[in-house]
């Protein structure tokens, strides 16, 4: 539990960009005064998000909260923010810019990796067959599905940036040739966004203005292709990494010949599941505990599988 409980906060350190520690929770805000003076008003709550003009206290209907509002508002209490939003940490965010994220390539391959080779661990275990053959056939899985599964993953994420490649090149073509048309373009986008009048002229002629801000734009708004590229070759090598990592635990016990190598090898298996499981989670709105036990079970089944198979095979050839 501990594994996976330090595992999961480690990546999602990882996952912040930054790696900075993330800020404690903030304290409630208070309300403020009719009259707008920003005064606390006692027991009044201040809302986050965009805030309307104040009502006069007199005549407003004061509405008791649900249950289901003092639950979200419980909830979100207790949490901390996962970033720091003082104007000068969101400044040097943004002007930073969004990074790449590799951790999914990692989490496909260490699962893919526990999974085929535990398999292969369980089958061969069920036929009866020598440790010196499991390593064997746990190694070549290791080298062959490994490089195969990075292939894959490079093959993908190669045809990803081609396609951002392309649709770039299009755009480009667009504005040259058809300027007022690709204007039109980006009015009716902002003005399915609720602009309108003077201020959707502006944000037209602000986009317009810019070439690169205006074929990101039409990227981001007509295609809906993000703007990070992911490089291929680290998303495969990322991939590969994460197979041979995971892959080598299961085969691990054999190859330092254990007397109970199979148990071990077991142990070690569903560990790594359930902490594979709890690292997915951060893409996930499962707990962790839900996410592990729902990979855990996954890989049981595919080495009961297997197992089945490898012990049917025994008995009959």
């Amino acid at each position: 539990m501990w594994i996976a409980r330090f595992s999961l906060r480690m990546l999602r350190t990882l996952d912040d960009g930054d790696g900075s520690a993330r800020p404690a929770a903030r304290p409630e805000n208070r309300g403020r005064r009719s009259d707008g003076s920003g005064s606390a008003e006692k027991g009044t709550p201040f809302r986050d998000g965009p805030h309307e003009p104040d009502e006069p206290v007199a005549g407003r209907a004061e509405a008791s909260p649900s249950r289901d509002d003092d639950s979200d508002r419980s909830w979100h209490k207790g949490r901390a923010l996962e970033h720091d939003h003082s104007p000068e940490a969101i400044r040097a965010r943004l002007t930073e810019g969004p990074k790449a994220n590799y951790l999914r390539d990692w989490i496909y391959g260490g699962i893919d990796g526990i999974v085929t080779t535990f398999a292969i661990v369980a089958g061969a275990v069920g036929a009866s067959l020598s440790d010196r053959v499991i390593i064997i056939l746990g190694f070549a899985n290791l080298v062959a599905d490994g490089f195969s599964m990075a292939a894959a993953n490079y093959s993908g994420t190669k045809a990803e940036q081609d396609n951002y490649k392309r649709l770039r090149r299009i755009e480009e073509r667009h504005i040259s040739s058809d300027p007022q048309g690709e204007q039109e373009e980006v009015r009716q986008i902002f003005r399915l966004k609720g602009f309108a009048g003077t201020d959707l002229d502006r944000i037209v002629r602000v986009i317009t203005r810019n070439r690169k801000q205006w074929i990101d734009t039409m990227l981001a708004e007509e295609y809906g292709v993000p703007s990070i590229v992911r490089s291929p070759t680290l998303a495969a090598l990322s991939t590969f990494a994460a197979f041979l990592v995971c892959g080598f635990l299961p085969i691990a016990p054999f190859i330092i010949d254990l007397e109970n190598a199979w148990s071990v090898s077991a142990v070690v298996a569903a560990l790594v599941f359930f902490a594979i499981g709890s690292i997915k989670s951060i893409w996930s709105p499962q707990s962790f505990w839900r996410s592990g036990t729902e990979t855990l079970l996954i890989g049981a089944v595919s080495a009961a599988v297997a197992f089945g198979i490898g012990l049917t095979a025994d008995r009959i050839i």
